[in-house]
């Protein structure tokens, strides 16, 4: 199977944080790897086991499509030729062909047993959230994502940088315009470790999780329904004003990963991007104490004795 995989693939509630705090919080040196790239086609890099579940299944299904896309073409390819007016003057005027009809009939039901074989135990997977390591709650907002770090009491607000709620008045003097790319936002792009490149992807706040570990995202909305996805994790959840729906991933590979909201949720939809970034257990545990002495106010010496 591994193989066909192969063959099928070469075919296909918290205000924002000021500059100093995001100094304080960033995490330099992380490999871009979950990110769009021009010209390119396919899937993300898969950095969980869901996402490659779900690339495995697509190059099977794209496998079997090709197969009957090929036959299809080939017997219609036959027909013409064999049975043309030319070559046939005299057609036949039977109505039934057993053998045939009940090909055509199993044929179809096995190719969806197969299908449902693979497809199921993948969707099980995805549905069936294991005990979580960390649990964070994700909250869609017009037009900006809210983080509550559930186990550990603190919470933070994320919005695109470059979006109104993230300018200063010195930017804005500056010639900052909200949503709009210009030297001043690509140095505050640069300023906060990202690049050009990751214009309306990179967030002002970043979602952190160590990697290897179980991430449950409870995700919910506060307006209109919005949608949480990391496409290189292969997760995807609606979030629902009044409802509370939950994902999990397990990253294995350190690095900065992108999602956009993938729900239209009014004017400011386009700019609403997630940023996730996966890190050593090491660089976690010292992000998550500078983040809860940064937005729960609970000092670090606190929490180092406290364990």
């Amino acid at each position: 199977m591994k193989h066909l995989f192969s063959l099928s693939a070469l075919m296909a509630g918290f205000s924002a944080l000021p500059a100093m705090a995001q100094d304080a919080l960033r995490i330099d040196g992380l490999e871009v790897i979950g990110a769009p790239v021009d010209g390119l086609m396919g899937f993300q890099p898969a950095v969980t086991r869901l996402a490659q579940d779900i690339h495995d299944l697509d190059y099977l299904i794209l496998v079997i499509i090709t197969i009957i896309t090929l036959f299809v073409t080939g017997l219609m390819a036959w027909v013409i030729l064999r049975f043309n007016a030319k070559r046939n003057p005299t057609p036949a005027s039977f109505t039934h062909h057993t053998p045939v009809e009940i090909a055509w009939t199993v044929g179809p039901i096995l190719i969806l047993v197969l299908i449902g074989a693979f497809s199921l135990p993948i969707l099980f997977r995805q549905q069936e959230i294991p005990q979580a390591d960390i649990t964070i709650k994700a909250i869609g907002n017009q037009w900006y994502w809210s983080y509550e770090y559930v186990d550990d009491g603190f919470g933070f607000d994320s919005y695109m940088i470059g979006a109104p709620a993230t300018l200063t008045s010195e930017e804005e003097a500056a010639g900052a315009v909200p949503n709009m790319l210009n030297d001043v936002m690509i140095t505050k792009l640069e300023e906060a470790g990202y690049s050009r490149a990751e214009w309306l992807l990179a967030t002002d706040t970043a979602v952190v999780v160590p990697v290897g570990k179980t991430v449950v995202m409870q995700v919910t909305g506060s307006d209109v329904i919005h949608s949480w996805t990391i496409p290189a994790f292969g997760v995807k959840q609606d979030a629902v004003p009044g409802r509370l729906a939950e994902l999990w991933f397990s990253a294995e590979k350190e690095g900065t990963y992108f999602g956009q909201c993938s729900e239209l949720c009014g004017q400011a939809h386009a700019y609403m991007p997630i940023t996730v970034k996966v890190v050593s257990e090491a660089a976690y545990a010292d992000w998550i104490s500078k983040a809860k002495e940064e937005y729960a106010g609970i000092p670090s010496t606190i929490q180092i004795a406290s364990n």
